[in-house]
Order: structure tokens, then C-alpha cells, then sequence
């Protein structure tokens, strides 16, 4: 995806970019300055964990009058139903499990875009070029988008009338904040968002929890556990969730299961009264059943495709404590009050650190992060010597503190 976005995207881009801005002088002299805008659309395709980061994003556009959409891959649609920020009706999608449905679901949001009357749209993704595409075309008079001004690469054309400055020394959730502000600014600004984005404005909405759903998800835990011959009283032993795995994307990302097996067995050791759940995707249950037989001690389970990824707020609002890398869990975690763990390597946690309640441990090794929006979040590291600097006592250290800090608000 990324060659095609570089081999494909950029000509494709300087192709269109004079049709755009075409389109944009004509519009100008027939209708005059755009209307404020009314609906809004966010594009974030690929990164599940970003659709709860934006939410605060979001929330401030309709807070501002906007009724909005959201553009995801079909594959990571579920994310936005944590929270139902954006209603079902406005959630376009594109299938990108082959170039045949990726064309057709692109040349159908083009058409539904026009045919929905956006005109505002937000462009969430760093410097992709496929989503600057989706940007230009898609009919909006106001294009908002984070723009290179007078570095260099990361080229994709002149799709946007709001150009924001990426700031790689900022959370991205208020670079995220930044972007709306740039799509309801009155003024022009070069480049936009010249404003303060305290760190109130940043608070993730909390998940609501079906007292139906939960009774379910608890009494799953319990038979899981009695069919392995142990036994588990919601709020009477600690239950703790261990997310071993992290996305193909970035695979850089993954403290070694040998360390989470570990892990597990330092728990048992702390708290012997303990279930823990190791938890992942069905298709993630053979690794998961790795790190699990590991560890060697009878209170892990294998909970890989246990709940449904609606049920994941059901399940982290029961749970004491989660271990996970620095992937989707340790965001979709921030919708609830679970405390969290987030081991982060290739990536920091000043920029995509959870929102909730969380302790991010880093080896700050010279060479981290070594990925950003600069190399389209691509590293030539094959020895994630910052996630095996990461040692089991200094984790089990802050899920001491997370645990005791769980204990005092129960």
C-alpha cells in the first residue's frame, strides 16, 4: 500500500491538482467565499486506534454545528462504534482487500460524498496521497489537511484550501483538534491554527456499559475459567488482561511473547488468586496460546476471540488491569476506566499515547521512535532493541502501581 501510494499517488496527484484548483477558481467567481461548514467529513483510514483519538475532534465539530461523517476502510469500521460518535447512516466505507473493490468503493464515496453535499473535509492521515485523492475530488469547498510547506518529500499535490502544519513535537489528538479549528476559522491563516489546545480539550468520551452485556461477558469469563478447573468471583480476585500481540503493520512494535509469558508468571507469583486473561483476535488465538503455555502457571487463560469487538468496553470496564503494546487495545481501553500498561518502542507516547487511564513505559533508546510521519511510519529496523530494553520488573513495577491505584477507586 505504501509503494502504491508513493508510485501511484504522486503522479496521480500532480494529474488532478490543476483540475482541483481549476474547480476551486471557477466555484469562487460563481459562488463567492464556501458557507460555513455544515457537514463535515473526517477521512482516517487505516488506523483503528485513531477513531477514538479524533473523537474529541469530532465531538468539537458537532459541538460547532456541524453534522458529520467519517470515511474508514471496511475492515476497521468496528472502532467507531465504541463510542457511536458518528451515526451509522454517515460512516462510508472502502474495501481495500483488492485493487477491484478498492476502485469501485473509491468511485462510490466520490458519488456519495456529492450526493450527500459534504462540504467540509478533514484529512486525519500524514501525508497520505490515496486520501489527499479522496480530499480534492470529492466535491467539498473546504479541504482541511495537514501540508509540508517548506520541507521536503511527502509531496501529494495542492488538494487542500486549509493548510495546517503537522506538529511532531504535539499529542496527535490536538493536532487532530487543530485541524477543526482550521475548518471553522473565519480568517485565513498561513499556515492554520495559530491557538493553544489545552490539555482539558483532549478527554475521551466514556463508553456506555449494557448491564445485559456485562453479565454475559462475566459469566463467560467464569465458565472459561471453571472448564479449566479454576474459579472467579467478579471483584473478589484481580483479573488482569494481557494483550501480547500488535498489528502486521508494525510488527516492530511487539515486546517478545517470551517477556509477556514472563509476565504472567510474575503476576501469578504477586497475586496467586488471579485469573488472567491473554487476550487477541481469533486470529491471533495460536500466538496467544504460545505466550500462554509459556508462562507455565494454571491461572492464564487463552481469551483470543473470546468477546466481540463490541464487547471490548464490557470487558475492560470489569477488568483491574491491562499489559498491551502500543496498539489498538491501548486506545479502544480509553473509552472505559481501565487502567492500562502501554509498552512503546518504534513509536512514542508524547504523540500516540493513550488518552485513558495509562502509564506508557519506554526505553528511550537513541534511535526511538524511529517512525513518523516523515517515513510514512516505516522503519529499516529488524531488531526492536528498544522493546527488548523493556525489562518484566520495571513493567510489573507499574502494574503494581496500576493495580493498587484500581483497588482505591473500587
Amino acid at each position: 500500500m505504501r509503494a502504491i501510494d508513493h508510485w501511484v499517488g504522486v503522479p496521480l496527484c500532480a494529474l488532478a491538482s490543476p483540475f482541483v484548483a481549476l474547480a476551486d477558481r471557477i466555484r469562487r467567481m460563481i459562488g463567492g467565499a464556501p458557507a460555513p461548514a455544515r457537514k463535515l467529513l473526517f477521512i482516517e483510514l487505516s488506523e483503528m486506534g485513531s477513531a477514538i483519538i479524533v473523537d474529541p475532534a469530532m465531538r468539537h465539530a458537532q459541538a460547532l454545528g456541524a453534522e458529520i461523517f467519517f470515511l474508514i476502510f471496511h475492515s476497521n469500521r468496528a472502532s467507531l462504534t465504541l463510542l457511536d460518535t458518528v451515526p451509522s447512516e454517515n460512516v462510508f466505507t472502502i474495501d481495500a482487500s483488492s485493487v477491484a473493490t478498492l476502485a469501485r468503493d473509491t468511485l462510490k464515496f466520490l458519488m456519495q460524498a456529492r450526493a450527500r453535499g459534504i462540504d467540509t473535509v478533514i484529512d486525519l492521515e500524514l501525508f497520505s496521497r490515496f486520501t489527499a485523492l479522496l480530499t480534492g475530488l470529492c466535491g467539498a469547498r473546504r479541504r482541511v489537511g495537514y501540508h509540508n510547506f517548506h520541507g521536503e518529500g511527502l509531496w501529494r499535490g495542492t488538494m487542500l484550501t486549509h493548510k495546517v502544519h503537522y506538529n511532531p513535537h504535539m499529542h496527535i489528538a490536538k493536532n487532530f483538534l487543530s485541524l477543526v479549528h482550521a475548518a471553522f476559522a473565519t480568517t485565513d491563516e498561513v499556515p492554520f491554527s495559530k491557538i493553544h489546545i489545552p490539555d482539558s480539550a483532549i478527554r475521551i468520551a466514556q463508553a456506555t456499559i449494557d448491564p445485559d452485556v456485562r453479565t454475559r461477558v462475566i459469566e463467560r469469563i467464569t465458565a472459561l475459567a471453571a472448564s479449566a478447573g479454576l474459579q472467579f468471583q467478579h471483584g473478589h480476585q484481580p483479573l488482569f488482561l494481557v494483550n501480547p500481540n500488535a498489528s502486521d503493520l508494525l510488527v516492530q512494535r511487539r515486546w517478545a511473547p517470551e517477556r509477556f509469558s514472563d509476565l504472567i508468571r510474575a503476576l501469578h507469583g504477586k497475586w496467586p488468586e488471579s485469573l488472567i486473561l491473554v487476550t487477541g483476535s481469533p486470529a491471533e488465538h495460536d500466538y496467544v496460546e504460545g505466550v500462554r503455555r509459556g508462562a507455565q502457571v494454571g491461572n492464564a487463560i487463552n481469551f483470543a476471540g473470546q468477546v466481540t469487538f463490541g464487547e471490548l468496553p464490557t470487558l475492560y470496564s470489569i477488568a483491574d488491569v491491562m499489559l498491551t503494546n502500543d496498539s489498538g487495545p491501548g486506545h479502544f481501553s480509553s473509552v472505559t476506566g481501565l487502567r492500562t500498561v502501554v509498552l512503546f518502542g518504534p513509536e512514542t507516547p508524547a504523540l500516540y499515547g493513550s488518552l485513558g487511564k495509562s502509564i506508557a513505559v519506554t526505553a528511550n533508546l537513541a534511535c526511538s521512535p524511529c517512525v513518523s510521519a516523515a517515513n510514512h511510519r516505516k522503519t529499516p529496523c529488524t531488531d526492536n532493541a528498544c522493546m527488548r530494553a523493556i525489562g518484566v520488573a520495571e513493567v510489573m513495577d507499574k502494574m503494581t502501581i496500576q493495580y493498587a491505584a484500581a483497588r482505591a477507586q473500587a
